[in-house]
């Protein structure tokens, strides 16, 4: 039955699902940082041997400002909103540990982390750490699966 039950639930690649982690991490720090200067409308006169034509189409560039920045303005908040939903998920001593490490104004060491919240450096890395990213990560949807043929380079290789 254990087997059945594990052939049913796919391997995820640890490497890449701490990597998509560790993007989306910097992301989120991004777009908290963000400033919308560069986004600001050309305010300095432009000269062009075109001639202008009259069409429906945006061309000033105050209005492509504009509207690049309301697109941006709500990628950047459905992302923190996102970003948020998924730390809640975590179980309260996991999201107090990610607080920690991550969303703080200062990102802190490992050690800073598990030594405030009480827990060893053995348990820390080879449990919590891991188990926390991968929560974080179904969260978010950003997990990667090993493929078939991954596994089944990993079983020829423990074969030998």
């Amino acid at each position: 039955m254990v087997d059945q039950l594990s052939l049913l639930i796919p391997e995820i690649d640890r490497d890449a699902t701490q990597r998509n982690v560790e993007k989306a991490i910097a992301k989120y720090r991004y777009y908290l940082l963000q400033t919308e200067d560069e986004f600001l409308p050309k305010i300095t006169a432009s000269y062009s041997m075109i001639p202008p034509t009259n069409t429906n189409a945006f061309h000033s560039s105050t209005e492509d400002a504009a509207i690049h920045m309301a697109e941006f303005e709500r990628e950047r908040m459905e992302y923190i909103t996102r970003f948020a939903k998924a730390v809640n998920r975590l179980s309260p001593r996991e999201r107090e540990a990610f607080i920690l490490k991550y969303m703080g104004e200062e990102e802190r060491y490992d050690y800073e982390v598990y030594n405030q919240l009480g827990m060893g450096e053995t348990y820390y890395y080879t449990k919590f750490k891991p188990r926390m990213f991968y929560k974080f990560a179904i969260a978010m949807r950003i997990e990667v699966y090993k493929t078939n043929s991954q596994r089944q380079n990993k079983e020829n290789a423990n074969d030998l």
